[in-house]
């Protein structure tokens, strides 16, 4: 059993009595890079409050998020256990179930059981219910709730995706059951640049209509207060989980134009006033002396569209780390990391120990003097002593990371970094613009160095794995794995102890993958390996129809979806198993009628207006609905209402006439109920 008993020494003095322990406020930031703060060099962002924050506590320069993913790295933070071990690799988004298993002890769990007031305000980006696609107009559980938390409000996904609203306890806000809340078409929401509409849902106008972007960090912030206010008398414990500075970029007007790098810093802006906001009212409630506020962020800064408009305006938003959000390197995973307790914590300190957002349930717990029963928070250290003292030796002798790519699950030791795979482990889009630009494509637009690229792209005899002395080299620029080789045979096999037995660990999100019967007797599933009678009417396409087995056919450890072998996509094949986006055109269906009102099938690839499914009214030619994917290789399910075309002759329509990022359409599995 690990036991985590409460520190007397801590509890002894006159400013913590053992009556009224501390109360806890974690502020857990959102893509907020390591130099996205003054006090951690930034100098195009002005962010006093948070630095203020650092002066009065320790800055910590070696924390790192438990994965370079928002979800996983949410999950390792309630759970106190690496996310690999579950099997997430990347989001949850609206279809997900809840990712955490309600029997598992959570952060919020233990803190209540120690007789604490806690609270969610912010992003939970964590899915509801039981079951894949949870139903948004009935009670969302289990949830927060259900996992240790009086009380949630906040953005159910995250400020980029839908649906776009808010979510109370157990309710979406303002929901009117006359215009319910549906999977498929086009959020009603004001549209942003970065504001991805995909995986669609739409309805629900009067609830979306309460969800006004710029207004979204005072919301929470207001409500913050108040419940601070309301809960001064007893113990409590607030995860203060922002969307800041995820994209989109939508601060407050009083923040716009602020920065010296454009949206992405005035996002900053608006999140240094939030931290001020809470730790004012700390003094004002005179909650300042025993209170500990912790910063950090889910995981590293993301070289986004935003991202890059403030690199060339001079901001480096993980400092001189290589890599960003998603990647093995350490830009994607070391995060800012600060902490305050007055008395406690030494003012103005700095701490080099090895630590990560995993540690907190452990640490908490000891602070509170909880027990934490066998099998939970098994990766969590108590880095207590890390934060009030100065430890002689490491707290943490290894850390694993995990990024968006299974195959680059990588480990810390000391010194030495270990990354299971060649490149990044995250995002590659090639070129300036791009929304997902990652890899050897953003070292050529950062003027980064690291020996297994030249111009842009990885050297085919780069070594398959890689090694780095983060002593000698902090900026990852030499992969030392051929000098080391034993080192490197060491922390391999040291991963494979750790890895999850076969069957352990379980897939990501399900709902990306799930394969519901047919909604219909028309069926499309390309599974005879041709066509089905579906024809190219404009350009061309060296094979429509590709097999998941050696074609780009993972994500996160699991396939593209569950149904069966064959799809089509208008990606250009390419030796290795990826493809690339040169191929243009359009391909059509054969004609069928609707017989009634529904419709449903997976798509995938790029969300460019010029990338699309639609469907098509075949005596007009009209196009009557449109699908596209979500500048990704998973393949999402949409529901299409078609009751309104029941007699109609229509035809499917894939259009791809885009040759940049994500400039293709991936798609299957479409059944209606219709006939030929």
């Amino acid at each position: 059993m690990i036991r985590l008993i409460v520190i007397l020494s801590l509890l002894a003095s006159p400013a913590v009595s053992a009556e009224r322990p501390p109360n806890i406020v974690l502020i857990f930031t959102d893509d907020l890079g390591y130099g996205d703060m003054g006090c951690y060099g930034a100098t195009k962002v002005k962010t006093p409050n948070i630095d203020r924050l650092a002066a009065e506590g320790r800055r910590f320069t070696d924390a790192h998020s438990a994965s370079a993913v928002c979800t996983p790295s949410r999950y390792a933070l309630l759970t106190g256990e690496y996310p690999f071990r579950r099997g997430l690799w990347g989001p949850a988004m609206n279809a997900s179930a809840l990712v955490v298993d309600p029997a598992r002890a959570t952060m919020a769990g233990v803190l209540r059981q120690q007789g604490y007031a806690t609270v969610c305000f912010g992003k939970w980006h964590l899915g509801f219910g039981s079951k894949p696609s949870p139903d948004w107009n009935a009670d969302l559980k289990p949830g927060p709730l259900e996992l240790g938390f009086d009380h949630f409000f906040g953005i159910p996904v995250v400020n980029s995706h839908p649906p776009f609203v808010w979510v109370e306890d157990h309710r979406v806000v303002g929901l009117d059951p006359a215009d319910p809340l549906v999977y498929g078409g086009e959020p009603p929401t004001q549209s942003f640049p970065e504001k991805m509409m995909r995986p669609p849902m739409s309805g629900a106008k009067a609830a979306h209509a309460l969800y006004r972007d710029e207004e979204v960090g005072t919301t929470l912030t207001e409500r913050a207060l108040a419940w601070l206010r309301a809960h001064r008398d007893k113990p409590f414990f607030l995860y203060f989980a922002t969307p800041h500075i995820h994209h989109p970029f939508t601060p407050a007007k009083r923040f716009q134009g602020t920065s010296g790098c454009g949206r992405y810093g005035d996002f900053i802006h608006e999140l240094d006033w939030m931290v001020g906001e809470v730790t004012r009212t700390l003094d004002e409630l005179k909650l300042r002396e025993n209170t500990l506020v912790i910063l950090t962020s889910d995981n590293g800064g993301m070289l986004n569209v935003g991202g890059q408009e403030a690199w060339r305006a001079g901001h480096r938003m993980n400092g001189d780390l290589l890599g960003f959000k998603f990647d093995a390197w350490e830009g994607g995973h070391r995060v800012p990391f600060i902490a305050r307790w007055p008395g406690r914590i030494p003012a103005g300190s700095v701490s080099e120990q090895l630590i990560s957002n995993v540690d907190l349930l452990a640490t908490f717990a000891a602070l509170t003097g909880a027990e934490v029963e066998p099998g939970q928070a098994r990766d969590s250290v108590n880095i207590l002593p890390a934060l009030t003292g100065e430890p002689e030796k490491p707290l943490r002798t290894e850390l694993v990371i995990s990024p968006n790519s299974p195959k680059h699950l990588a480990l810390r030791e000391g010194r030495w970094m270990y990354i299971g795979a060649k490149g990044n482990g995250g995002w590659s889009a090639p070129n300036p613009g791009d929304h997902l630009l990652g890899g050897a494509g953003a070292l050529k637009f950062t003027g980064q160095v690291n020996s297994d690229v030249a111009e842009g792209r990885f050297k085919p005899d780069a070594p398959e794995a890689q090694l780095y002395d983060l002593v000698a080299d902090p900026r990852q620029s030499r992969n030392v794995i051929l000098d080391h080789p034993e080192v490197a045979a060491r922390m391999r096999a040291r991963l494979a102890e750790l890895r999850p037995a076969a069957g352990e660990a379980r897939t990501a999100p399900k709902e990306i993958y799930s394969h519901p019967k047919p909604v219909g007797a028309l069926h499309f599933d390309f599974e005879s390996g041709d066509l089905q009678g579906w024809r190219v009417v404009e350009g061309g396409f060296e094979a429509l129809i590709n097999d998941r087995r050696n074609f780009h056919h993972t994500h996160g450890g699991a396939a593209y979806n569950k149904q069966g072998r064959y799809f089509l996509t208008t990606l250009e094949r390419k030796e290795g198993g990826k493809g690339k986006d040169a191929q243009t055109g359009v391909v059509e269906s054969p004609v069928f009628r609707i017989t009634g009102g529904r419709a449903s099938f997976l798509v995938g690839g790029g969300r460019h207006p010029d990338t699309y499914v639609a469907l098509v009214d075949a005596e007009t030619g009209k196009e009557q609905l449109k699908a596209q994917g979500g500048n990704t290789e998973i393949m999402f399910r949409v529901n299409w209402d078609v009751s309104a075309y029941r007699g109609q002759k229509v035809f499917l329509r894939i259009v791809d006439r885009h040759t940049g990022g994500w400039g293709h359409v991936t798609f299957d599995d479409f059944s209606a109920e219709a006939e030929p």
